[in-house]
């Protein structure tokens, strides 16, 4: 007598028939998506850099892009964005900052780009800094920032890998 193979997902307890493998099949699904859906945000949370609140130790994120240089922000001229305080140098920054904040924001959350191309969190020095590729990254130092440069685009790729993985210390 030739022996029937069993459908998968059935339980011994059960008759396994046509309906029985889609149920089974949709609750192991929810199981699933109820464990790992809580790990799924907080991959995509966003991990901003912040001392006391305050993002990027005060300095405006517009200003490196419309002056080409770190300028310090003005209280008065603030914003509230990704649970960090956001300072402007002037009010058309900050305008500009609320209209497009992915664009201005510096990637990796604010947090060294060199070190997080090695999956790790290093603050920064709002001196060092780059632009590429129309975004802005900073580095631990203007030291870090000379290593980094030359080979911006393969750290940048690094730390893209490892960041969705990261969790702010």
């Amino acid at each position: 007598m030739r022996r029937q193979k069993a459908l998968p997902y059935c339980l011994e307890s059960e008759k396994c028939n046509k309906m029985t493998v889609p149920i089974v099949t949709f609750h192991r699904l929810l199981l699933i998506l109820v464990v790992l859906l809580p790990a799924l945000v907080m991959a995509s949370e966003n991990h901003i850099n912040h001392q006391d609140g305050i993002a990027m130790h005060g300095y405006d994120p517009v200003a490196y892009f419309t002056v080409e240089k770190a300028v310090k922000g003005q209280a008065s001229l603030s914003y509230e964005w990704s649970d960090a305080i956001w300072l402007f140098s002037s009010k058309q920054n900050r305008q500009a900052f609320i209209d497009n904040p992915e664009y201005y924001a510096p990637q990796f959350g604010g947090f060294c780009a060199y070190a997080a191309s090695y999956g790790q969190f290093a603050d920064i020095d709002p001196m060092a800094w780059s632009i590429v590729n129309d975004k802005l990254y900073l580095n631990y130092s203007l030291r870090v920032r000379k290593i980094w440069k030359p080979r911006a685009e393969e750290f940048i790729g690094d730390a893209e890998q490892f960041w969705p993985m990261m969790k702010q210390p």
